[in-house]
């Protein structure tokens, strides 16, 4: 007679569903009480009612889970337009005439003369220019692929890029990944480089929302009292996220609905922090619409730089 009951795939995957996805499962008795009851879920969290409701940190993992799974079919695609798009660009060049520039690279690295009959194979000259990071770059493209092409030295091509002889590291980081980025045309490959962060941002945004809860209202109880608040709100956004994605990826939504959809969850977090902090409305509305502000255009556009520096230097 066992004592246990063998683990099976089959018993592993009914566990799961059962604990999410069955009638009397917590995610579906929180699930309801999410979309439809601001403010209601933390506020019986920390009331000490754990048991009946899914843990917050948990409804968060699984929803983002689910969102994130959806997002990434549209971030396929998106690179595949991308990646499109720029061998479009590379083949416009194709037939040119490609003599303007041979002598300015034979010049530059004193090329021989076969070398020079290589270079004529390469396309008209098309400028790279512009500011990323704090650092300018202005170089001709054309040049560049005609040195990748005839196998020069790194250090020659870097240099022809404008990169200083006396750059530190992070300068010479920056236009070795800009000189990757020209080699591979990877626009499709930086853009899922960028997006592959997402989720990671979204670990540290999130408690970044729960540090200004605590500094509006520091004497409504412990950091980890915000944070509970925190996962809750972000499983909602999430949720909402998901199906409207999900939506969109069957049935076009016409804009002024999604904006609506967008706008809809400022006011859920308006309901949610007046009934979960228990003051009056227009503080409520005061403190939510400023916490908003310094969250959409402050904390979001700085992780954002900081998530494209971090994908840019590892790409």
């Amino acid at each position: 007679m066992k004592n246990r009951e063998e683990l099976t795939l089959g018993s592993l995957f009914y566990n799961t569903i059962n604990n999410y996805l069955l009638w009397d499962s917590k995610f579906l008795k929180s699930f309801l009480p999410l979309m439809t009851k601001p403010g209601f879920l933390p506020k019986k969290f920390l009331q000490g009612k754990r048991l009946v409701y899914l843990h917050p940190a948990q409804f968060y993992l699984f929803v983002s889970v689910i969102f994130f799974f959806i997002f990434s079919f549209y971030i396929r695609e998106t690179r595949a337009s991308l990646d499109e798009a720029a061998n479009k660009e590379i083949n416009r060049f194709k037939d040119n005439d490609y003599s303007e520039i041979v002598e300015k690279i034979a010049d530059t690295i004193k090329l021989d003369s076969v070398v020079k009959q290589n270079l004529k194979k390469q396309p008209k000259s098309r400028t790279a220019s512009g500011t990323l990071f704090g650092t300018s770059y202005s170089y001709d493209e054309a040049v560049v692929d005609s040195l990748l092409n005839v196998g020069a030295n790194q250090s020659v091509i870097l240099k022809e890029m404008g990169m200083p002889e006396d750059a530190g590291y992070v300068k010479r980081k920056f236009y070795e990944q800009m000189l990757k980025f020209q080699k591979e045309r990877g626009i499709g490959s930086m853009y899922q480089s960028i997006t592959d962060t997402f989720p990671i941002a979204m670990f540290f945004l999130l408690p970044i929302f729960a540090l200004l809860l605590k500094v509006f209202y520091f004497n409504k109880g412990k950091y980890a009292y915000h944070l509970v608040f925190s996962f809750y709100f972000f499983s909602f956004l999430f949720t909402v996220m998901a199906i409207d994605l999900g939506i969109n990826r069957f049935y076009d939504i016409s804009n002024w609905l999604d904006f609506f959809i967008f706008i809809s969850t400022y006011f859920y977090l308006l309901i949610a922090i007046k009934r979960f902090y228990e003051q009056g409305w227009l503080l409520s509305f005061i403190k939510s619409s400023i916490i908003t502000f310094i969250f959409m255009l402050f904390v979001i556009p700085s992780a954002t730089l900081i998530i494209t520096l971090v994908a840019f230097m590892l790409y």
